[in-house]
């Protein structure tokens, strides 16, 4: 498992790596995150995932990006990178994510995040749909 921190400047460099090597993640300059919630997942002494998210209105947020590094896919990074957005926002969590990132669409499930509409042409590299999604705690 991840130890999961705030991000700081000195981590743009891996997490700029995480999302070139993440199609399917969207491309944000990298730099930009550390004016938002900026989390990274970090495993020994290396940043294994990220996550970053805005305040959009008073108990309203958005997840903008969330990319796990392809080696350690699939070993419970992106859920705890997720948990720690869940625990940290309460009230309501939107995204945006690829129609076609089925992986992605499911953790998001799993963890109370609902479809609730689409966004036709949002992607480009290639051009695709966003689904996006609503989670609201209790």
């Amino acid at each position: 498992m991840a130890g999961i921190r705030r991000g700081e400047p000195s981590d743009l460099a891996e997490v700029a790596a995480i999302q070139e090597a993440s199609p399917e993640a969207a491309r944000w300059n990298v730099s930009e995150y550390l004016q938002y919630h900026f989390w990274v997942a970090v495993h020994g002494n290396r940043i294994v995932g990220f996550l970053v998210s805005r305040n959009l209105a008073e108990g309203e947020r958005e997840l903008l990006n969330l990319a796990v590094a392809p080696e350690f896919r699939r070993q419970g990074v992106g859920h705890e990178l997720l948990a720690t957005l869940l625990a940290e926002a309460p009230g309501v969590i939107y995204l945006e994510v690829r129609a076609s990132n089925q992986v992605a669409r499911s953790i998001y499930k799993s963890k109370g995040f609902q479809e609730v509409g689409s966004r036709q042409g949002y992607y480009e590299n290639p051009l695709e749909a966003a689904i996006v999604m609503k989670f609201h705690s209790c």
